[in-house]
């Protein structure tokens, strides 16, 4: 069996292996399962609650589960794409440093076009990371690759929290709001008892009854 030690020691080597490179990535997964974990702990609060009813859970439940996954598509997609976005601005040279775009320059790459010739810097189909001598300016490049990964990282998770999911959770909160009240307007219809009828018989003994009573003088 492992030791602690050597198993806390796997764990930061997978933990290097796959984010030491990218620490854009890591914000945008620690951020999914931070959400994760919310959304699990908050259904659990419902479920476990005694003093919430079981009616109320069956409509609760659902909507919290509902939440949570409009809260965690929502962050990963939109903080994925910006991220994607301020990631794919630094290999096109659309966001630069002096120092990488004076390597440009220096190894005949246009970084502006003039006499003609145009620069294929910020073009979308170009890419720093994939020149013949991008070693040469990778210890300059991927620091400020991460910098611009984690940056925009940040930029989408506010927007995802602060905009998109509050929208996206509002919308579907009044839909299953509707929908529930339909639902119980329909239940209220459908349990309305009618009037109970009363036999013929009946009816003459409470006609009789009636009309003895107004016979009755004092």
């Amino acid at each position: 069996m492992k030791s602690p030690a050597k198993l806390f020691d796997e764990f930061k080597t997978v933990i290097y292996k796959n984010y030491g490179e990218n620490p854009g990535k890591m914000l945008v997964h620690t951020g999914v399962l931070g959400w994760i974990l919310s959304s699990l702990a908050q259904i659990a609060a419902v479920v476990f609650n005694d003093k919430i009813s079981k009616e109320q859970k069956v409509f609760l439940i659902p909507q919290e589960m509902a939440d949570a996954a409009a809260n965690i598509i929502s962050f990963y997609v939109v903080t994925n794409s910006v991220k994607a976005l301020g990631s794919k601005l630094v290999k096109t040279g659309k966001l630069s440093t002096p120092k990488i775009l004076k390597h440009l320059e220096k190894t005949g790459i246009p970084v502006k076009s003039k006499n003609g010739v145009k620069s294929p810097v910020g073009n979308w189909d170009f890419d720093i990371t994939k020149l013949a001598n991008f070693d040469d300016i990778a210890k300059e490049f991927k620091p400020f690759k991460n910098g611009v990964d984690v940056g925009a990282s940040l930029i989408g998770s506010i927007i995802s929290s602060n905009i998109i999911t509050p929208v996206i959770r509002n919308e579907y909160a009044a839909k299953q709001q509707k929908n529930a009240l339909a639902k119980m307007k329909a239940k209220q219809m459908n349990t309305l008892e009618a009037p109970r009828g009363i036999s013929l018989a009946e009816y003459q003994s409470r006609a009789a009854m009636r009309y003895n009573s107004g016979n009755l003088k004092v």
